[in-house]
């Protein structure tokens, strides 16, 4: 039976919550997918407002790609799906999908070197 970790100090809490550096990441990646997918869905209402659209600041697209960098790639493609955003954009039909298979193979291709040296 695997023991339980039980917090010790006050630092320890996300330790306790993900179990090890492996829940952490899954927790980051759920978290940062679902922000990334609602800031395409947020600037896509920004984008059809037109009463206000001076004074309504758009997100803007560096700010998109970096989300995506950081691990949000597949909550940005399936934000450009569901909310119909950006997806006439060459920057962003190429760059997202590129972005995430960088994501997946770079790590992938760290796993394969390192288990067969």
């Amino acid at each position: 039976m695997k023991p339980v970790y039980l917090p010790q100090g006050h630092n320890d809490f996300l330790w306790a919550a993900a179990g090890s550096p492996r829940g952490l990441l899954a927790l980051w990646l759920i978290a940062i997918n679902l922000v990334t997918f609602f800031v395409f869905g947020i600037d896509k209402w920004k984008a059809k407002r037109k009463e206000t659209r001076e004074s309504t600041r758009r997100v803007p697209e560096k700010t998109l790609f970096l989300l995506s960098a950081l691990g949000g790639s597949v909550g940005a493609l399936l934000g450009m799906r569901v909310w119909r955003h950006k997806t006439l954009h060459r920057t962003f039909r190429f760059g997202i999908p590129a972005i995430l298979a960088l994501q997946i193979l770079l790590p992938l291709g760290l796993w394969v070197y390192f288990t067969l040296n």
